[in-house]
């Protein structure tokens, strides 16, 4: 795809500044119209069509929404010059009005004179803007697919933002606080609990872009990161084939902060069963907290032409197999006499705290074998982000593995040595408690098959969760 058909804004003062559009209300100017009218502009919701750069012959479109067309038919107006940046000219394109809500175009063409902000003063039926775009540093591109790791993300969030309104990216991106980061949930609650846009809201290329953002900061591990996303957000879908509220539509994205890879800033993606929180900072990520994943049914299901064998089976054997390492012993020391019905730190509460005290059993304590298999229990939400992000998180856990505790309840039919008997009734819970991290799996009774369970988890971190906040 070319350069100029793509759009990058940028909200930040950083070099690649992509072009912004807002309009204010200001005096009158000529246009082309004769018998038009209208009885508003709705100038936040301008969109361009294409890149500015400086010193770059550039030729694309402006789309300015109205509301109150009368029907009427309008010539082409004049060249309306920019100022500020100069170099660059807006003519009204011929055309009919709807009756009611519709939009005008004006070709924006010229070269300009630098980097910077280029305003136009423009007037249609009585009604007047002024439309500001930023211009980019000549040689900036908005082509992501020589990028890597945060900088692609970066690059993919920017050209997200580029195909939205200015109303949408008001709606995406928010203060990078607390009570933002908070707003997180498992619960098919849409945006009465999460923060963003969401994805039934979005065109098809719009939602193109947000996924693509998703596939660079979760990973390409088969099973986990984006596949694991794509595969809970579909049985979403199979759920609300039976049940409202259920829908890949009901996810949301948000950004906690102006992606950047020199400042801070948090990515929010999620819905129901699935929650990514990742925190970026001077183009690292510092931390993949609070994550959850859960999914309704468990086993197989067939949405769409395509089957799906289990969003979260590789959760669910690599936890079963690292309780079937401990010998009876060993599972004797593990065991808890609490019962849960939920994880204890529940999904999108800002209220609960970790427990003081950990319980279990020290991993520095078992076999060999069987501490490898507690690291190995950890890859499958390690995994669930880029490969250079997950390399240095397994490296920190891994450090602290001999300090790390494992802890189990309810299991009441499990069977030392036999990793299949564990995990397999309602209540049944196993819980990783690092220095660090923390890792929480539970069966719970089907919502909408109540005669199946099905799985919720949770991954925290100790130190780093909403970190800086």
């Amino acid at each position: 795809m070319k350069p100029n058909l793509i759009i990058k804004l940028a909200l930040i003062a950083v070099v690649s500044v992509v072009a912004i559009i807002s309009c204010k209300k200001k005096s009158s100017t000529t246009d082309g119209s004769s018998t038009a009218s209208i009885s508003a502009l709705t100038c936040a919701s301008t969109t361009l069509s294409g890149t500015l750069y400086a010193s770059t012959a550039f030729t694309g479109t402006a789309t300015v929404p109205y509301t109150g067309g009368n029907g009427g038919t309008y010539s082409a107006g004049t060249a309306i010059s920019s100022t500020g940046v100069t170099g660059l000219t807006a003519t009204l394109q011929a055309g009919t009005l709807a009756s009611g809500a519709g939009s005008i175009v004006y070709t924006i063409t010229g070269t300009a004179s630098g980097a910077g902000t280029a305003t136009f003063a423009i007037t249609f039926g009585g009604q007047t803007c002024s439309c500001t775009v930023t211009v980019i540093t000549a040689g900036s591109s908005t082509d992501c697919s020589t990028s890597t790791g945060v900088a692609k993300v970066v690059c993919l969030a920017n050209a997200f933002l580029a195909t939205l309104t200015t109303t949408q990216q008001a709606s995406v991106i928010l203060t990078l606080n607390l009570s933002n980061a908070e707003r997180w949930s498992n619960l098919p609650c849409a945006l009465s609990c999460r923060n963003g846009l969401l994805f039934s809201s979005l065109s098809s290329a719009q939602l193109t872009a947000a996924k693509a953002i998703a596939q660079a900061a979760f990973g390409t591990t088969t099973g986990e990161g984006y596949d694991e996303f794509t595969q809970i957000m579909a049985a979403d879908d199979y759920l609300g084939q039976t049940a409202s509220g259920y829908s890949s539509g009901n996810y949301v994205i948000a950004f906690l902060g102006a992606p950047t890879t020199t400042g801070k800033w948090m990515l929010q993606i999620g819905g129901h069963h699935y929650a990514q929180n990742i925190t970026y900072d001077a183009g690292v990520v510092t931390s993949i907290t609070p994550l959850h994943q859960g999914v309704e049914p468990k086993g197989s299901f067939t949405y769409g032409g395509t089957t799906y064998s289990g969003p979260m089976e590789s959760e669910h054997s690599a936890m079963q197999d690292m309780l079937g390492s401990f010998t009876s012993t060993e599972l004797a020391s593990a065991k808890i006499s609490s019962t849960f019905s939920d994880c204890l730190m529940i999904p999108g509460s800002t209220t609960n705290t970790f427990p003081t005290t950990k319980q279990g059993i020290q991993v520095s304590t078992l076999s060999t074998a069987a501490q490898a298999k507690v690291l190995a229990a950890m890859m499958p939400w390690i995994n669930d982000l880029d490969a250079t992000s997950a390399t240095a998180f397994t490296t920190i856990y891994q450090n602290e593995l001999a300090s790390t505790y494992v802890c189990y309840a309810s299991n009441t039919s499990a069977v030392a040595g036999t990793a299949s008997s564990f995990l397999a009734t309602n209540t049944d819970y196993v819980r990783i408690d690092g220095p660090s991290v923390w890792i929480e799996f539970i069966c719970q009774t089907g919502v909408v098959f109540t005669s199946q369970i099905h799985y919720h988890s949770v991954m925290r971190d100790h130190s780093r969760d909403y970190i800086g906040l």
